[in-house]
């Protein structure tokens, strides 16, 4: 079981019944001739620059977070809706974008300091923000009926952005060191041996209402790896390596013998999938973590996550189910909005045993670090079809050749925010370079015996 499957009945519900949400399906208007091609170095500019409109012009304006999702048809739809973990991948977001003059530095500080001041005045449960927060009070908006306090996946994604934000701007002037300040006392406040109830294993959520009921461990292989890193390098809320290692790892039962198209699996996929789960499990964790070289008694996690999008990509060009247009351009298998075979629009964890013939543009995207030529054909794909595929802030969520090109004309925080991050890990590393590069972070994964 993992994060995804826990929220999709809400997610499904608040999609589908809204006839304002996405799927919408534009005439398919066939291209009189092939648009201009960008180079690769383009074509990363464009998609990084266009992406990150969703965490800058369409962020939720009280608190400048990351809403959920966004729908352009319809921009008041569940517009205070923040999500924490698209809040977190939005902090890393903006480093990128001064890096690359998007935005000026002052015009970052000053974004950046309503976020964490916004962060700062949330709602915390044992330090740990909810999955879903309301951005006009801070108050916790319940994900599910029980989830309804502190998510510390989600945490987790804010963790490692807040990291990134100090690291950036500890050595600038006294009002960039005032914002590093905030960003390191924020993530020190996450009382991760909480969330342990005195055992060696991780749970996801705490409510005040139904303390541990939902009794989910933190158990990989996952995009939930990057909580027990942070909860090892916490100075004053640390876990032991013993949590690690019979939690996450679930004493060593975590290492697959398994191979596809002549790859080794490596770890099992926390969905039992022979074929490695969604790509998003090797994307989250590793936005700031850097794989490369990444390794302890269980994998070498580089050689993991290149495998993991190998086999992703390989199984569409194999194609089973003969999808239309499925192939070595046209590849990505991940958690995003979907088409149901009814014709209704829902949410899935798509992957090769949850394959419903929807293509997720964020799949092959952020997997550039992994498969860089692999990935920019699908970004040149998709910007030969941009009439369909390109909108006010980067690629749609997801669209489906099989169905008429079937698009849905949406976004999604958790999908845009990993393509602005992993496409600069591959061309500069920055992301990586600056949580790398915290002491806090070292210490942890000296702690649970990496090597990196």
């Amino acid at each position: 079981m993992y994060r995804i499957s826990l929220g999709v009945l809400v997610l499904f519900v608040m999609i589908s019944c809204s006839s304002d949400g996405p799927g919408y399906q534009p005439p398919y208007i066939p291209e009189p001739e092939i648009i201009e091609p960008l180079t690769d170095e383009e074509m990363m500019d464009l998609t990084q620059q266009e992406t990150f409109k969703y965490f800058w012009d369409y962020a939720n304006t009280e608190s400048g977070a990351a809403k959920e999702r966004y729908h352009p048809r319809n921009p008041e739809l569940n517009k205070n809706v923040v999500t924490a973990g698209g809040t977190g991948f939005g902090l890393m977001a903006i480093i990128v974008a001064i890096e690359r003059g998007y935005i000026t530095k002052s015009e970052g500080i000053a974004r950046l300091n309503k976020i964490l001041n916004f962060l700062n005045n949330a709602d915390r449960f044992h330090g740990a923000w909810s999955h879903w927060i309301d951005g006009g009070s801070g108050n916790v908006i319940p994900f599910s009926p029980k989830d309804d306090g502190g998510d510390l996946v989600e945490t987790a994604f804010v963790a490692q952005g807040l990291i990134c934000i100090k690291e950036y701007f500890k050595n600038g002037t006294s009002e960039e060191q005032d914002l590093a300040s905030l960003a390191d006392a924020l993530w020190k406040g996450v009382e991760w041996n909480w969330y342990t109830q005195n055992q060696n294993v991780l749970y996801w959520h705490w409510s005040p209402n139904y303390d541990f009921e939902m009794n989910l461990k933190l158990q990989g292989y996952n995009e939930t790896m990057i909580a027990y890193i942070l909860g090892a390098a916490s100075p004053d809320y640390t876990i032991q390596k013993e949590v690690y290692t019979q939690g996450w790892a679930n004493n060593g039962a975590i290492k697959s013998s398994d191979f596809q198209y002549g790859l080794p699996l490596i770890l099992n996929h926390a969905d039992g999938s022979r074929y490695g789960g969604p790509l998003f499990f090797s994307h989250y964790s590793f936005l700031g973590l850097n794989p490369k070289n990444l390794n302890d008694q269980y994998a070498n996690y580089w050689e993991l996550a290149v495998n993991h999008t190998k086999i992703n990509r390989q199984y569409c060009i194999e194609n089973p189910k003969n999808y239309t247009d499925y192939g070595k351009d046209c590849w990505g298998l991940t958690a995003s909005y979907s088409r149901n075979s009814d014709g209704s629009i829902g949410y899935s964890a798509h992957s090769p045993v949850n394959d419903s013939g929807v293509i997720s543009p964020t799949a092959a995207i952020s997997s550039i670090p992994y498969t860089p030529a692999e990935s920019l054909d699908v970004m040149h794909y998709l910007y030969q079809k941009k009439k369909q595929m390109l909108g006010v802030a980067g690629f749609y969520d997801a669209f489906s050749p099989q169905y008429n090109f079937w698009v849905a004309d949406a976004y999604l925080a958790i999908d845009q925010g990993p393509q602005i991050i992993m496409i600069e890990n591959y061309r500069t590393g920055l992301i990586w370079n600056l949580f790398m590069q915290n002491e806090d972070v070292k210490n942890g994964l000296n702690k649970l015996g990496f090597n990196y």
